[in-house]
């Protein structure tokens, strides 16, 4: 798990410098596969229910699941990008949202209270609290900053499968749900909207947007659960975890 880990963050790093103005979605995922595969890995996404690419490339209003395209980036966009591996038989799941050139300060603001709540919600993920906690720490930051939490798709398990037990809501009340346990490994990605939490999917079966067409942002972490406490497998190496305020411990 550590090293499909390792693997996914340093691709996420390198897809994140190349979302530049003009750079198309479908080249980014095309960086992916090759990445990917040369480090001896798969792409876990191809294929998966019959999703045809890498990576999921989402812009602007797209919350997740968005088809790398044509589309060439803007000036002032945000790019969500949601990549996964398979290296060994484990799977790594990551994701980030990117500001395209300069970008105004109110969508810098939702991608950095995204941010706020993936470390909350990981600060959360010690031996004997509950998964209710993890998502009251998600939704409680989102409130409190004028956003609405995706209830529609949630965090999940993360194994030998990208999508194992337990579902993790990015939503809840503290002290509920399953019990948190040494040696569990999650994946926790809060989806945070700028309007209303109500999402729609588009014809393709997998873009799923907001319904007022407002920004949203989507991050992810690969996260595993010692009896020290929560060490995240997708920070790429050397990179400091921010601090954060860990309500409840």
């Amino acid at each position: 798990m550590r090293a499909a880990g390792r693997l996914v963050a340093e691709v996420r790093e390198e897809l994140r410098r190349m979302a530049q103005p003009g750079v198309t979605t479908l080249e980014i995922d095309m960086a992916a596969e090759k990445m990917i595969r040369d480090a001896g890995a798969l792409p876990t996404f191809k294929g998966y229910h019959g999703y045809p690419f890498s990576i999921c490339a989402s812009v602007n209003e797209q919350v997740v699941h968005g088809f790398p395209s044509t589309y060439a980036l803007r000036e002032g966009d945000i790019f969500s990008v949601d990549v996964g591996a398979t290296l060994g038989g484990f799977v790594g799941d990551t994701a980030t949202t990117v500001p395209v050139g300069q970008v105004g300060e109110d969508r810098l603001r939702l991608i950095r209270v995204a941010e706020e709540c993936l470390e909350r919600a990981i600060a959360q993920c010690w031996p004997g609290r509950y998964l209710g906690d993890v998502g009251w720490a998600v939704q409680s930051h989102a409130e409190a900053h004028g956003y609405t939490v995706v209830r529609d798709y949630v965090g999940h398990g993360i194994g030998r499968r990208m999508h194992e037990d337990p579902q993790i809501p990015n939503y809840g009340k503290p002290g509920t749900g399953t019990r948190i346990k040494a040696g569990y490994v999650f994946a926790l990605e809060p989806m945070i909207n700028m309007g209303t939490q109500h999402t729609k999917t588009l014809k393709d079966g997998w873009t799923v947007v907001t319904v007022d067409g407002m920004p949203s942002a989507h991050v992810e972490h690969t996260v595993a659960i010692t009896e020290q406490g929560p060490e995240v497998l997708t920070r790429v190496a050397g990179a400091a975890a921010p601090q954060v305020e860990t309500a409840g411990a």
